[in-house]
């Protein structure tokens, strides 16, 4: 790697920072540094998520700041050119999946660390709050890894997502199915399983359109309360209900304890098709052992793409070094969100609000300068990047592999992903 990781950059709240920030006029023209604001789960039960989000964000922090050669946004230069190399720095601040501290949080980062932007959030339900947080101040808020497709749709100016919202997946795994369908497998029944806040509703609602429209009976649809000390019932019913396909959309305490409690339960499916979420963290991976595997997750990220991009192995390595994993569907979706919001930054040649939105909605970055299977980045008229193509991935031998959609496989999935 070309590159060093420099802590030096991300270090929060430092007296020479405040002492620059006096000294800036109100325009901060001539800034040195361009703070970015980051919401995440730092404390509770999503705290690894915010965790892994930090190393993901230091990992693109150090190719914008340092010079490399690689293949991405600003990773030519040191800094941001046309603000006369100034470098990035990051605020971080804990929302703790709570969606009114997250409007707190958001509120105080805008207003007392006086950032050019926001980032984030993980969780759906604290994104709703804090976009509206960033409308009324008029600062861009770009959407890392929320997938709720109601989160663009509420005629906000200031709000950006570049990855795929959950219509966008769930529309890949219908087509994963309508696929194996067509090699003569016999799926016939879906059960839908899902927490109760706006994810989980947002993706049972989704999923519920695409059945109707391509011809699967749903024979069960639970919701249930997130974060719940039991999963018994539900499971019981899912059991009966006794569907081909199982489709949950949980976090990863939820998605931990389901698979614990269906193998307590003796229930298994022909196959788990999840709304990746908890489902692409290592930590469930970890907690269940066998009992994950053939799972398929849809996501937004696949380590074979390296093969053809070799910025894609460059980068993870970097991310590896400083968490000891590899890139997943959160982690390099974060990573690629504060390099897109870079970029912005770097073409509006200013801090200011307006026109960081104004660059961001002139955004076109082909795919293969990003690490992504995407066909490119470009917001359309709602913030929402429709260029944002999912892939499908199987847990086979302890780790994922790419198994649609065709392009972009390298295995033929494994079905059923387990003998009853």
């Amino acid at each position: 790697m070309s590159f060093t990781l420099n802590r030096r950059d991300l270090l929060v709240g430092t007296a020479a920072s405040l002492a620059l920030a006096a000294a800036m006029t109100p325009a901060r023209a001539q800034t040195k540094e361009v703070v970015i604001g980051a919401l995440y789960p730092l404390s509770g039960a999503s705290a690894q998520i915010g965790v892994d989000a930090q190393k993901a964000f230091e990992t693109a922090v150090a190719i914008i700041n340092e010079q490399s050669d690689l293949d991405l946004p600003l990773a030519a230069t040191a800094g941001l050119p046309n603000l006369g190399g100034a470098k990035i720095r990051i605020v971080y601040a804990d929302h703790q999946g709570d969606p009114q501290k997250g409007r707190a949080e958001a509120e105080r980062l805008i207003t007392q660390e006086k950032v050019a932007a926001l980032v984030g959030s993980y969780q759906s339900a604290v994104a709703a709050t804090v976009s509206q947080s960033a409308e009324r101040y008029g600062v861009p808020f770009l959407s890392a890894d929320n997938s709720s497709p109601t989160l663009t749709r509420r005629g906000l100016k200031y709000f950006f997502r570049a990855a795929a919202h959950d219509e966008m997946f769930s529309a890949a795994m219908f087509d994963f199915l309508d696929a194996q369908r067509k090699k003569g497998e016999k799926i016939e029944t879906i059960a839908l399983f899902h927490e109760d806040t706006i994810f989980g509703t947002d993706s049972a609602n989704a999923q519920l359109k695409l059945a109707a429209e391509r011809g699967y009976k749903v024979a069960a649809d639970i919701k249930y309360r997130a974060n719940s000390p039991s999963l018994t019932a539900e499971v019981q019913q899912l059991k009966a209900a006794d569907a081909d396909v199982l489709m949950p959309s949980s976090y990863t305490t939820d998605g931990i304890l389901l698979l614990k409690t269906m193998n307590e339960l003796g229930y298994k499916p022909k196959a788990i098709l999840a709304q990746a979420a908890g489902f692409s963290e290592q930590a469930l991976y970890d907690a269940v052992g066998p009992l994950a595997e053939g799972v398929i997750t849809r996501g937004s990220f696949s380590l074979d793409l390296a093969a053809k991009r070799p910025s894609v192995g460059k980068v993870n390595d970097a991310f590896k070094k400083l968490s000891g994993k590899d890139l997943n569907d959160n982690t390099s979706r974060e990573f690629m969100a504060l390099l897109i919001l870079a970029d912005a930054i770097n073409r509006a040649k200013s801090t200011e609000g307006e026109a960081i939105r104004a660059a961001l909605v002139a955004t076109d970055i082909p795919g293969e300068k990003t690490i992504m299977p995407w066909s490119k980045v470009q917001f359309d008229a709602t913030g929402q990047n429709p260029y944002a193509d999912p892939v499908l991935l199987q847990r086979i031998g302890g780790k994922f592999v790419t198994v649609a959609p065709a392009q972009a496989a390298v295995a033929q999935a494994i079905w059923p992903m387990k003998k009853n």
